[in-house]
């Protein structure tokens, strides 16, 4: 099956501030805001939902297509993607801006502070035309360059292809039509809890709507686990213990990759879930989103610690 990942490809910029945030913003000039905080030093990490997503695929034994963006400072991201084994047919290059960047700065109580350029996100991709897209095609679109989201969605619904919607951190970009019309026929909506809220409350759908929309709706719950959703049946599937949890900020990119896995594999949606918890595990251990490393046999080891034989 040929996976097609949409979304960003981004470099992280992560810092940490040895302080309190809130040691130095005073609540009565909020409306005149003028802080500088002093930080222990910069590291930069590949990221983006799709170069994410794409990551774990990889470890997994799958080589899904990036349809993405990238700028002219892609080259040291290129060459970690062609090591990973990954297609680059569909990353187009912009010339003239940057790869899509994420600044953070995280206190010594764990709040963030994030700026985010989109970069060469803000440009279109070339988007693989009906021709290139085989039957058994199945299509990820997450957050990334809308108008790349909304006319991915067209060709998948065109084609009769299955696609997965994940609106993620790009809900603010929306209106509710745009949403509504997004979503229609989706074969998955997946999100987290809170941004599920958000887009039932931008949609003004209720769950039963949603369900007359979309075949399935998975749902992770941070480290709980995840639930999936057919039409109000629902299959609640325990997160796996974290051997030392470092950075749950990857985790949801990498139980999407665990959870396509499976369905490419033809393994039911409830064991495609708990294959998604299973990669996020590898995820939280480990500092930034694209740093967790496994090998197929010692996934399916852990796998069948927790959930039994894998199939």
């Amino acid at each position: 099956m040929n996976i097609f990942i949409s979304g960003s490809l981004a470099y992280d910029r992560i810092m940490n501030f040895p302080g309190h945030f809130a040691d130095h913003i005073l609540p009565n000039k909020i409306h005149m805001l003028n802080v500088c905080f002093n930080i222990n030093g910069l590291v930069e990490r590949f990221g983006g939902t799709a170069g994410n997503i794409a990551h774990s695929l990889a470890l997994l034994g799958e080589k899904p297509f990036i349809v993405a963006t990238c700028g002219d400072d892609f080259a040291k991201y290129k060459v970690r993607l062609e090591k990973s084994g990954l297609p680059l047919d569909w990353v187009k290059a912009i010339s003239g801006v940057l790869t899509a960047g994420a600044y953070i700065t995280t206190d010594m109580d764990d709040n963030q502070i994030t700026a985010f350029n989109p970069g060469a996100m803000a440009f279109e991709a070339d988007l693989p035309p009906a021709e290139k897209l085989a039957s058994d095609s199945c299509i990820f679109i997450g957050p990334g360059n809308k108008n790349d989201m909304k006319n991915f969605a067209d060709t998948a619904r065109k084609c009769k292809i299955p696609f997965f919607f994940d609106p993620g951190q790009s809900l603010n970009i929306w209106d509710g039509d745009e949403l509504r019309h997004v979503v229609e026929g989706a074969h998955c909506f997946i999100s987290n809890d809170y941004e599920l809220s958000l887009f039932l409350q931008m949609t003004r759908f209720s769950m039963n709507e949603l369900y007359a929309r979309v075949q399935n709706v998975v749902t992770t719950i941070g480290p709980e686990g995840c639930i999936l959703d057919r039409a109000g049946d629902k299959i609640f599937t325990p997160a796996v213990r974290v051997k030392n949890p470092l950075d749950p900020t990857g985790a949801g990119d990498a139980f999407r990759a665990g959870l396509l896995k499976g369905l490419t594999m033809g393994l039911p949606w409830e064991i495609a879930c708990q294959m998604g918890v299973v990669i996020a595990a590898y995820a939280v251990e480990r500092h930034g989103t694209q740093e967790h490393f496994v090998t197929w046999e010692s996934f399916r080891e852990r796998y069948e610690q927790y959930f039994g034989v894998l199939p």
